[in-house]
């Protein structure tokens, strides 16, 4: 228990000194010091309970219990504030709304109500610990450079606001920890709005208009997951007495018609939190902030807290059919359509936004699935792709900065501009989509899931999405890998800090591919017989196995010659025709005229456009939604 203790409490201690420290060496320091030991600790922890089922700590403190409110209290005044100041009236109002149903809550309701083990911890509690500590620590290690570089560009004479950034980016895994390891919903409750706030800041940290803008797109949708559940905290309360994580659960799994209301608002909150549609906006909108702050919010942060819940809730939910139903359908369509529109983007940070988002659907259908084995789906899903969108959220802003642009179209010849950046770019984008790597594996467990079930309509909208993801995995991986010029290599001033993040992703994506047979059978495959009694892994550990040593030879392949210059004659560009001018790419045509070569990659805007394809997903997924809401209302007369 001292050790859940110090990964909640030790990052907020950080965070306080770091926004009274002003010195860039001593910032470095120690964010640099706090995040190794952050992610020790993590590693540690999660070692020393490799394979453990549900262990609870005997911990109840009523300080705790008025320190949360307090914050409670807190977020929503500093929400009331901002929402005065920029004249937003749905953020004042849903604060308003939240202050008041969180003060009643406790006063009225839960102040009786005693939940005696606190915290707790489980594999599935482990892996998210290792995904906060690990590569939330090494994205706020990346920030160090990246900043430096950030401010650097701002107009002279602006204030560094660094030490409130820093201070941020450290509240929010102290935040996370507490989500993970909180069997009192209220304290669960408390880590959940406090990512919130603290995305609203980050996302809002220029303070630019559009900045301002999505930063209160973000805090209106979330308030409402938040006020959806602080409503089922309520059902809790008054229904069942116990504000147990674990006793709620066990309520669900034996008795489903009690839970659904309930149920469905946990259920609505983590598709807010998760940006599902019609909610996915918010996300794409955090593309303004720096990159640190979508690699924290995209990979290992907020996002997953969504997903998180919803995995915990699976086996409530395979009992339990109208939020089943509704996570399922939300989850499914998301997939779909934002894999569609991502094809039409060329921003990197939006190709990453949109995959983010469907791939979280994908996490989301998976655990409205809610049988075993679309939970062991789900993990891997959850675990490969926190690892390999951090690994390529840093790539890009580290991009962006030396190149000056991070649209794919300006990716040309970057194997040559910034050779190292580039393999570790493919690596990502690899782990992402194609075999051996882990994601496909954990895809292909989801399929099998999916068929399982016998709803042909899934398979179906795996297989497109798939689909989809393919296509725009491979244009970008294309613009990458093509060379057809000598360039200067610009990688030379990359920051050491932004290296050394780099590297560790790159380092834990590799590790976590070939140990997957390893991650199965003493991670994952623990966590699902501790709430099914049974396996998962529908996958033999020879393929696993296979895969794991397919995987090391082809990062071998792809890092081999590193650093080197090869010295061989370089041939002139084949052109199809009689070149005229190799370095500008020109050539004479079949009409003896002079042309110009060039590669651009098809985003058929006029298909797969946001513009034609956001408005039907955002309809679809409101109208399930509000149906599923419709649905379990019919179990408010039973409550009173």
């Amino acid at each position: 228990m001292a050790m859940l203790g110090f990964l909640i409490l030790f990052p907020l201690v950080v965070a306080g000194v770091l926004l009274v420290v002003r010195n860039n060496r001593a910032r470095n320091a120690i964010v640099g010091a706090s995040g190794l030991v952050i992610g020790v600790a993590s590693i540690w922890l999660a070692v020393s309970y490799l394979g453990a089922p549900w262990v609870q700590f005997e911990f109840y403190s009523p300080t705790v219990d008025y320190v949360c409110m307090a914050v409670s209290v807190l977020i929503a005044v500093a929400i009331l504030y901002f929402g005065i100041k920029y004249k937003n009236v749905w953020a004042c109002v849903l604060a308003t709304v939240q202050l008041v149903g969180s003060l009643v809550f406790e006063f009225a309701f839960a102040h009786g109500i005693l939940v005696t083990e606190g915290l707790y911890l489980d594999s599935l509690s482990l892996l998210m610990a290792f995904i906060i500590g690990v590569i939330g620590s090494g994205i706020c290690v990346y920030a160090l450079g990246y900043m430096e570089d950030f401010q650097a560009h701002e107009p002279e004479g602006a204030k560094d606001r660094r030490p409130t950034f820093f201070a941020l980016m450290f509240a929010f895994l102290s935040a996370m920890f507490f989500i993970v390891f909180s069997n009192n919903m209220l304290w669960l409750f408390t880590g959940w709005e406090v990512t919130t706030v603290c995305s609203f800041l980050l996302i809002g940290y220029t303070r630019t208009d559009e900045a301002i803008k999505n930063a209160f797109r973000q805090i209106i949708m979330n308030l409402l997951g938040g006020i959806a559940f602080l409503g089922a905290l309520y059902v809790c309360a008054i229904q069942f007495n116990t504000l147990s994580f674990l006793e709620f659960l066990q309520i669900g799994v034996q008795n489903p018609t009690l839970v659904v209301l309930p149920v469905t608002a946990l259920a609505f909150a983590g598709l807010t939190k998760a940006a599902q549609m019609p909610f996915h906006t918010w996300l794409l909108g955090a593309m303004v902030a720096p990159t640190p702050t979508s690699a924290l919010l995209h990979s290992s942060t907020m996002v997953k807290a969504g997903v998180f819940l919803l995995v915990k809730l699976a086996p409530v939910m395979l009992v339990c059919t109208v939020p089943a139903v509704m996570v399922v359908l939300v989850g499914g369509l998301t997939f779909l359509f934002c894999s569609f529109m991502a094809i039409s983007q060329s921003n990197a940070k939006r190709v990453l936004a949109y995959s983010t988002i469907a791939n979280l659907g994908l996490i989301v259908a998976c655990a409205g699935v809610g049988t075993p084995e679309a939970v062991w789906a789900a993990a891997f899903l959850v675990l490969f792709h926190a690892i390999a969108k951090s690994l390529l959220f840093l790539c890009v802003g580290t991009a962006e900065h030396h190149i000056g642009s991070r649209d794919i179209e300006d990716m040309d010849l970057l194997f040559e501009r910034m050779p190292r950046l580039a393999r570790f770019m493919m690596l990502g984008i690899m782990v992402m989509f194609i075999a051996p790597f882990g994601m496909l594996v954990a895809k292909w467990a989801t399929l099998v899931s999916f068929a399982d079930t016998g709803q042909v309509a899934l398979i179906v909208i795996l297989g497109f999405g798939s689909a989809a993801t393919f296509m725009f995995w491979a244009k970008w991986l294309g613009k990458l890998s093509g060379i057809a010029a000598e360039r200067e290599n610009v990688e030379t001033t990359v920051h050491p800090s932004e290296w050394i993040a780099i590297v560790i992703m790159a380092v834990l994506v590799v590790l976590c591919c070939v140990l997957l047979p390893f991650i199965s059978s003493y991670v994952v495959e623990p966590y699902v017989y501790s709430v099914y009694a049974t396996l998962g892994q529908d996958i033999s550990s020879t393929n696993l196995w296979i895969a794991s040593i397919l995987t090391a030879f082809v990062v071998i392949v792809l890092f081999a010659g590193v650093g080197r210059r090869s010295k061989a004659k370089k041939a002139d560009v084949y052109l199809a025709g009689v070149g005229r001018n190799n370095a500008e790419r020109t050539f004479t045509n079949a009409l003896s005229g002079e042309s110009t070569a060039s590669a651009r990659n098809w985003y058929l805007e006029g298909i797969f456009g946001e513009r034609r394809i956001s408005p039907i997903g955002t309809a679809m997924c409101s109208v399930v939604i509000v149906v599923a809401f419709a649905a379990s209302a019919v179990a408010l007369p039973g409550l009173f």
